[in-house]
């Protein structure tokens, strides 16, 4: 005869799951789910026991539980927050967390209200609510410190508006343009980064709380309720596709990547630029770094770093998606486990290059007389001395041979005189007799260029401006779902009779 079934006690150890009677080694634990940190414990917990109260609140107004047992269970979660959930720290763990905080509130409360705290939903959706809700808490930190970045370089940009560089094709001088100019333009390819970032953040309006295992439930829970109390727009509308993906979380990091990459591309110019043979940048002695061996040495080695972290954003973009990869489209652990880690990882590089994108941008400075000096002698006016001469009648190709022959002949004889090496006169009521760069400057308005800069300079603020206001937004919307959640638990503490707190239903 098979052994009867026996009911826990309270205070006896929840272990097993009934069909199972042993555990995985203390070894393959350390593995599977790793040594945390208390404070890490703390901040995962913190988010679980959030939505437990949301889930609580919700069993409790539609009568799947004992309104006495929510109360009880809220309290006990209520006296583990107090705490900084101490009473959890370095309990055994064999079947991950939440199985071991749940444990704790059974052996505390006893199997007929602990036990109940579970009902209608699955570690599969815990987990990816907590996941899209962390997601949600980094991405709202990020967007602020990318704004601030944006911010930089907007006023960077307006303040070296006039100051004239020459620009750079195929690492050769090509035309005058300003620093404030190119300071915009990165301004500009960050912003649609952080538009790609808003764009892929959209589906974390959805809670997967609800999703149960893999396909929803037979018990009448209310999902809409949890996800609004969590600060979610609405439930899952898919349960196998609410646990089975993380693309959200891969195209966050995919966006986060294309960030990185850009400031990348600044800090290789940034580096270059600052070096002694080209002096176009200047860093103050709190950005750089020394020799160990040589003392006259000024290392820029913060670009280094800012230029390393797009490499461990795409790395981890291409780790994430590899591990994703030919897996089935259920729960999974490659996916909603091991493919996160890698994403956390790439998206912490992310991070730390906005990070160190502020303070660079706003520490370079510019050296005028060096840049100037540059334009001028890699003969960055030949493009509109050409034009000139095109407006004159003649045709760009002839115009082209024409100043390039001047260019060649210019230094041969070591000057950057163009007027002097071409035929007599032939700049002669075209205006560029005595050439100012920084006229010419001014004068490429169409295309885009830099004599256009107020226009650019205007989407760009303003595009910074609806960025701030859909962060504001959305922070603003999940103060209120906090309220809202506060005062559910409170109802369910004060009174848990009827069909809603608030009279709905």
């Amino acid at each position: 005869m098979p052994d009867e079934p026996r009911r826990p006690v309270p205070g006896e150890s929840m272990t097993g799951t009934g069909r199972l009677v042993a555990e995985v080694s203390a070894r393959t634990r350390q593995v599977v789910y790793g040594e945390q940190t208390p404070a890490e414990l703390a901040a995962e917990l913190a988010l679980m026991t959030r939505v437990d109260r949301a889930h609580l609140a919700m069993l409790s107004a539609t009568g799947l539980i004992d309104p006495a047992a929510a109360r009880s269970l809220l309290g006990c979660i209520a006296e583990l927050s107090a705490q900084g959930f101490g009473p959890l720290f370095g309990r055994p763990a064999p079947r991950g967390l939440y199985l071991m905080y749940e444990g704790y509130l059974i052996e505390r409360l006893g199997p007929d209200i602990g036990g109940v705290l579970h009902t209608g939903r699955s570690r599969n959706d815990l987990k990816a609510c907590i996941t899209a809700m962390r997601l949600r808490d980094w991405l709202l930190d990020f967007g602020e410190q990318a704004g601030r970045l944006t911010a930089v370089l907007l006023g960077r940009a307006r303040a070296y508006r006039s100051v004239v560089m020459p620009v750079y094709t195929h690492y050769q001088a090509a035309m005058p343009i300003s620093y404030g100019y190119y300071l915009l333009g990165l301004a500009l390819a960050v912003q649609r980064d952080l538009d790609a970032l808003a764009s892929a953040s959209a589906e974390l309006a959805n809670c997967p709380l609800g999703a149960g295992a893999v396909a929803g439930t037979d018990l009448a829970i209310d999902p809409a309720r949890t996800a609004r109390l969590l600060g979610f727009r609405t439930g899952a509308p898919h349960a196998l596709d609410a646990v089975a993906s993380r693309d959200v979380a891969l195209r966050l990091l995919g966006a986060v990547s294309g960030l990185a990459i850009t400031l990348s591309r600044l800090a290789s110019d940034l580096q270059l630029w600052s070096t002694a043979e080209f002096g176009f940048v200047a860093f103050p002695d709190r950005l750089v770094g020394g020799s160990s061996a040589m003392p006259q040495k000024r290392n820029a080695f913060l670009l280094e770093h800012l230029k390393a972290k797009a490499g461990l954003a795409i790395g981890a973009w291409t780790a994430a998606a590899g591990t994703m990869s030919g897996t089935p489209f259920s729960n999974s652990i490659e996916v909603g486990t091991e493919a996160m880690t890698g994403i956390w990882q790439g998206l912490t590089a992310g991070e730390q290059a906005v990070l160190l994108g502020q303070v660079l941008i706003g520490g370079a400075r510019p050296v005028p007389d060096r840049m100037a000096e540059r334009a001028e002698g890699g003969f960055t006016a030949a493009t509109s001395i050409a034009n000139r001469l095109v407006q004159q009648g003649m045709p760009f190709r002839t115009a082209h041979r024409l100043v390039g022959d001047a260019v060649r002949r210019a230094v041969q004889a070591g000057s950057t005189k163009l007027a002097e090496f071409g035929p007599p006169g032939w700049l002669d009521g075209i205006g560029l007799t005595d050439l100012d760069l920084g006229e010419l400057v001014t004068a490429q308005r169409y295309g885009g260029g830099p004599g256009d800069f107020d226009v650019p300079f205007g989407q760009a603020c303003a595009s910074w401006q609806r960025h701030r206001r859909w962060l504001a937004g959305w922070r603003e919307e999940l103060r209120e779902s906090a309220g809202e959640l506060d005062r559910a638990v409170r109802d369910v503490l004060d009174d848990a009779d009827g069909p809603y707190p608030d009279g709905t239903g």
